[in-house]
């Protein structure tokens, strides 16, 4: 599988429990398209949240975010790392 970092932004203000429940709410449905988000952050001043996940591709993240009610504003593949 392949590793994807997606970008969500319009996010000022976000609290640590909501980006938990947010992150939470992807890994309750994340098996139903076969991704696993490995981490999230957040940077509560600017609004934007970062996702880590392993998917078959950046289709499958999209639409766990948006069932989980946070699409991602981009999805980057990541096919290296150290």
């Amino acid at each position: 599988m392949a590793k994807f970092m997606d970008v969500h932004r319009g996010m000022v203000g976000i609290t640590p429990d909501q980006l938990h429940e947010a992150h939470e709410a992807d890994l309750r449905i994340q098996d139903q398209e076969g991704v696993r988000f490995e981490h999230a952050w957040a940077d509560p001043e600017s609004g934007v949240v970062y996702c880590l996940s392993e998917a078959p591709d950046k289709a499958s993240v999209q639409r766990i975010h948006e069932r989980a009610g946070h699409p991602a504003d981009e999805i980057h593949p990541v096919p290296l790392e150290v």
